[in-house]
């Protein structure tokens, strides 16, 4: 199948090549664009920047890309000067040949699971590829910190368990996938379990105090709150965790009282 592996992290960082050399050597026919520099918490952001802006009046924009190459990847690379979610909107039309059936996303240094997977790049891209006639695969790595060494191979096996999966359902699905930081040698006998969305995700962002014109943020522990079964607490207990989400879709619950208007 045709795959697109971008991700938000940027187009150097290990956990996208890890991710790009499993989807070629599942045999699929791999393009590469991803981010030309870090874009974490970018969520479905359409925005880009070195770019010439979008005007009312002409309607067109122009985003700077780069071809790249990477030893031992082979299949054609883009560095791509603006947000995932826009760059798997771009390759949808065709801008880096064929529109990808897949859209892979990752791999993400650091897992993103519960409700807070809405602000994230790497899911906000795969959510793109699902809502453009194809399917979205977002994998993250549970690295707990910046000195923690990331297990890019684990999750890479995890990614060859879930490719024929996804490789499999309809368009439109979306997959959510996040792996347990631990050495390769046990990614055999990992646990893949399906699971909800936990309220919070690995963090939880509260406001703090509020005066002088700012705004103190702090970051929060919820592990101890953590419901029994979802997505985080079953990563936090060691598993591999998959999740079927959904891009934007209407809401079952109507508002208005049937031919009601305001």
């Amino acid at each position: 199948m045709r795959v697109l592996v971008t991700n938000d992290d940027g187009i150097d960082s290990p956990g996208l090549h890890a991710l790009a050399r499993v989807a070629i050597a599942a045999g699929h026919d791999v393009v590469i664009a991803a981010p030309d520099e870090e874009a974490s918490g970018s969520s479905a952001s359409i925005t880009a920047h070195d770019a010439y802006a979008v005007t009312a009046a002409g309607g067109r924009g122009r985003i700077r890309v780069r071809e790249e190459t990477f030893p031992g990847l082979d299949a054609p690379a883009h560095r791509v000067y603006a947000a995932p979610a826009l760059i798997a909107l771009l390759a949808a039309h065709g801008s880096f040949g064929p529109a990808p059936e897949i859209v892979l996303s990752g791999i993400n240094r650091g897992a993103n699971v519960g409700h807070a997977i809405l602000h994230s790049g790497t899911v906000g891209a795969a959510l793109t590829g699902g809502l453009n006639d194809g399917r979205g695969l977002a994998v993250s790595l549970a690295v707990a910190n910046a000195e923690e060494h990331p297990h890019w191979e684990t999750a890479a096996a995890i990614v060859a368990r879930v490719l024929p999966l996804i490789a499999d359902q309809p368009i439109g699905t979306v997959l959510n996938v996040n792996v347990p930081n631990v050495d390769a040698g046990g990614a055999a006998a990992l646990a893949l379990l399906e699971a909800p969305l936990a309220r919070f995700g690995i963090v939880h962002t509260t406001v703090t105090e509020s005066d002088d014109g700012h705004i103190d943020l702090a970051i929060a522990d919820p592990s101890a709150r953590f419901d029994t079964g979802t997505d985080a607490a079953l990563l936090a207990g060691g598993a591999a965790t998959i999740t079927s989400i959904r891009p934007v879709v209407e809401a079952e619950r109507r508002v208005l009282a049937p031919a009601a208007t305001l």
